[in-house]
């Protein structure tokens, strides 16, 4: 199976990736298997994903065997309905017969497909998939101009936990030329070994694309971490404070964002050697991914993970989550802001949103439905969402976008229910105003935001380096949406974030925003906190037994439909 494990890592882009699928593939030593054949598969199954997702999706395929992810699945089912030597694994391989056990079914709905789109056979399928271009995915991505000949940089953040900018600048990139324009990492320069410090977010630095940073020292002890810029927004932005209490980061898997709002309050002074940051991860094996971040990163003291935890099943009136001031949240997203490759097919992956028919036996108790839909791990450890493309079909695209705004605004809304929260910060690696501008707009216009007095964090209230942002929220998405008695458009506008993919800032494709309330507000709308932060018999220890299942009995989240019924009627009002 290691076949399949090490192409999941290159199904899909990702931010901290960087060159061709070829250079990553066969520059990776970390490949167990042949990587002429994870080539060969990962280029093979990303052509074929728009189809197989599909056959994926309409099978239940994820729904009845809970032990694959949508990357193994499109991987697999790739080989097992399309390839003449079939799944390259043990016939008594688990994960071969978790699926091999559904191939009347997978196969129907291929041949569904296939007649659906005119196909008379398989072989006029395969025509047709052999002679898309791979770069005709590109098209729809906004771009500047000049941005086709511009290159992604390789963006590094310095863990502050650990060093600082001026102590890596004269060891880590002692033989670096400092540039102060970006352009010249952008173009490519021959130069190589440039770097330049970032204007918008302290302790951030651009490198050339294919500079390998994976043999220095620290790198390997998480002194330096590879992370895109616009991923440093959302714990930027949020300018957690002292007075805010503790801070949850909701979807918190991997924990870049995590690890660096903990460099942050850490940077201001906010920690008193207590834990400050609750990172929920509902996904156990994900779970581990974040702790070994957090351990890598230093910051064991500071956050405590809580694998295993749905966000949604958090009960805000119960210690500790009434004492939390501060939320991250980063949900599952279409990832259409991601930057492909151009050796490689945007990859559509199966959603592993669940169908309410199809029972979960393993569990005594009941359980919500789950609708996480994040699935990949690359490289640096960084965990992809679902990826939908400009290019999928147009609805199949709506109908999914459909979903993971219903899904996003389900989670912003629980956010909004915290009784001592002032601030959150909600974003996305979407280019898909109705995964970004549109959720926020119905946020703004809930019943939880009138109920809480939660609005957004205006322009000019942004911290320094996001007020000086030049791309905002689109005016014409907010003056299409708003109703009467909400903030006016272009105020909506400008309080949004947005990162463009494959222009002059060198980010991917992002959105950012902020809500806020007064303290007065808190004191009118939330409870009197009662929780002593400083007695280490109320905070759980970092060590030890800190990542156990935690689940709340007399409190059972929000009803399934409250997700898609909650958007339909706060996005049409």
């Amino acid at each position: 199976m290691s076949l399949y494990y090490d192409a999941a890592r290159f199904l899909a882009p990702s931010e901290e990736q960087s060159g061709s699928l070829k250079s990553r593939v066969f520059g990776s030593k970390e490949l167990k298997a042949s990587p002429k054949q994870v080539y060969a598969i990962v280029a093979e199954a990303s052509k074929w994903s728009p189809i197989l997702a599909e056959v994926v999706e309409k099978s239940q395929l994820l729904q009845h065997e809970r032990k694959l992810t949508p990357s193994l699945a499109l991987l697999l089912v790739h080989d097992l309905i399309l390839s003449k030597s079939g799944i390259a694994t043990p016939a008594t391989h688990p994960l071969r017969l978790a699926v091999t056990k559904h191939k009347a079914r997978l196969s129907a709905e291929l041949t569904k497909i296939r007649i659906r789109r005119g196909f008379g056979s398989i072989d006029g399928l395969r025509n047709h998939i052999a002679k898309v271009d791979v770069g005709e995915t590109e098209s729809d991505i906004p771009r500047t101009a000049s941005s086709t000949q511009l290159q992604h940089p390789r963006w590094v953040r310095i863990n502050t936990l650990k060093s600082t900018l001026e102590d890596q600048l004269q060891t880590t990139f002692a033989g670096f030329e400092m540039v102060d324009s970006l352009e010249r990492i952008l173009v490519g320069e021959p130069a190589g070994k440039i770097l330049h410090v970032d204007k918008h977010v302290p302790d951030l630095i651009a490198l050339a694309p294919g500079t390998d940073l994976s043999k220095t020292a620290a790198y390997r002890r998480g002194i330096i971490i590879l992370q895109d810029k616009a991923s440093c927004f959302p714990a930027y932005l949020l300018d957690a404070k002292p007075q805010d209490g503790t801070c949850l980061d909701a979807c918190a898997a991997p924990g870049n964002k995590t690890t660096h709002l903990a460099a942050i309050l850490k940077s201001q002074n906010q920690i008193r050697g207590k834990p400050r940051i609750w990172a929920c991860e509902r996904d156990k094996v994900r779970a581990g991914i974040l702790t070994g971040m957090i351990d890598l990163a230093g910051c064991q003291d500071i956050v405590t993970v809580k694998a295993g935890q749905d966000f949604l099943l958090l009960n805000p009136e119960q210690k500790p989550w009434n004492e939390v001031g501060s939320l991250l949240l980063d949900p599952s997203c279409s990832g259409s802001g991601i930057i492909g490759r151009n050796d490689i097919h945007a990859v559509t992956l199966p959603s592993t949103i669940e169908n309410s028919h199809v029972p979960d036996k393993s569990r005594k108790r009941k359980r919500h439905v789950k609708t996480d839909t994040k699935s990949i791990v690359d490289e640096a450890g960084e965990e992809k969402q679902e990826l939908i493309q400009p290019g999928d079909g147009g609805d199949q695209l709506q109908e999914r976008l459909k979903a993971l705004s219903a899904f996003q605004l389900r989670l912003l809304l629980h956010a909004f229910r915290f009784p001592n929260a002032r601030r959150i910060s909600y974003s996305t690696c979407s280019i898909h105003a109705e995964e970004n501008e549109h959720v926020v707009i119905a946020a703004l216009q809930s019943s939880e935001a009138k109920q809480y007095g939660w609005h957004m964090l205006g322009r000019d209230e942004q911290i320094n380096g996001m007020k000086a942002w030049p791309f905002r929220g689109d005016i014409q998405v907010c003056q299409g949406r708003i109703v009467d008695g909400s903030p006016g458009a272009a105020q909506i506008a400008e309080a949004c974030i947005r990162c463009r993919p494959g222009t002059e800032e060198g980010t991917q494709g992002f959105f950012v925003a902020a809500f806020v309330r007064s303290a007065q507000e808190v004191i009118t709308h939330g409870l009197e906190p009662d929780f002593d932060q400083d007695d280490p018999q109320n905070i759980e220890s970092s060590t030890g037994d800190s990542f156990h299942v935690e689940e709340d009995e007399d409190w059972n989240g929000l009803s399934d439909s409250d997700d898609i019924s909650a958007f339909t009627k706060y996005s049409q009002q």
